[in-house]
């Protein structure tokens, strides 16, 4: 008994490594999906056109020119990424200008990375920020601006702020606000392609993070699938520890047996009750 006790101890140690990956091979395998939100004419059609270098987006000075979400998927650094280009946030009566919002805020409420952009040369609130919070007054932007579009975010979804069209700014102004925000901000200009060669590097450091620096041979869950029957498969451990607490070992035993199936919908290995079972459900066998 000691023996097994062992090997499911440590079956169980290696599971939890699994599924404590963060994500990591789905984001290798389906791309890093990132997000970017703002409001209407702050540069994020231009900055996604500007990272993946073709007119992917249609850019105009009019507002609401972005409705639906707009793809590009392409390869940053040697890792896998989805640009999600997005509906201007604010408020409006137009219907179809409001459903594009809403996509906007679920889809950047699901994603990895959430690019926050602001027109550095409209910043009215920066002042009043800068006060109230003087050593994180990116933080105190950040969720102004989030809970103004009724943004609400996970704790483990990381969110960058970037402020484009530095060019408007005069260098004092712009070198003000490079000392007040910290360097994990980025300063841009889309258009004049300012900027963006530090923060494509920068960008790619984070996705690099986001992906774990997998390397060549290391094991990953790529499927949410697999995800699953692991997370049962550790359910059905927890509860053997349960019953073997209690001495009841003959449960306990059904417990091991109900896990190693969890694993062998992963490898492949099918018991012949799930044959019978499957045959017996879907066919007209006896009927």
């Amino acid at each position: 008994m000691d023996e097994v006790k062992t090997s499911v101890q440590s079956l169980h140690e290696e599971l939890k490594a699994y599924l404590n990956d963060h994500r990591r091979g789905e984001r290798l395998r389906n791309g890093v999906q990132i997000t970017i939100v703002g409001e209407p004419n702050v540069g994020k059609s231009s900055l996604l056109n500007a990272l993946c270098l073709r007119p992917a987006a249609i850019v105009s000075p009019i507002a609401g020119t972005t409705r639906d979400i707009v793809e590009s998927a392409f390869d940053l650094g040697g890792y896998p990424v989805v640009f999600s280009d997005t509906a201007g946030l604010r408020s409006t009566d137009d219907l179809i200008e409001n459903e594009g919002i809403r996509r906007a805020t679920a889809r950047a409420q699901t994603s990895d990375l959430i690019l926050l952009v602001v027109d550095s040369s409209n910043l009215p609130e920066l002042p009043a920020l800068i006060d109230s919070s003087p050593q994180r007054p990116h933080q105190s932007l950040i969720s102004q601006r989030l809970s103004e579009f009724g943004m609400q975010i996970s704790s483990d979804q990381k969110v960058h702020l970037l402020f484009n069209k530095i060019d408007l700014l005069p260098p004092d102004a712009l070198n003000s606000l490079r000392e007040k925000f910290p360097s994990d901000c980025h300063f841009v200009s889309c258009t004049e392609d300012q900027g963006m060669t530090e923060f494509v590097t920068g960008l790619t450091d984070v996705v690099k993070d986001l992906c774990g620096g997998a390397s060549v041979g290391e094991a990953n869950l790529t499927q949410q699938r697999h995800r699953q029957h692991l997370q049962q498969c550790s359910a059905r451990l927890d509860h053997f520890w349960t019953l073997l607490a209690g001495e009841d070992v003959v449960l306990a035993t059904h417990e091991i047996q109900q896990a190693l199936r969890c694993i062998g919908r992963i490898t492949g290995h099918v018991y012949v009750e799930e044959v019978l079972e499957v045959i017996f459900r879907d066919f007209c066998i006896g009927k």
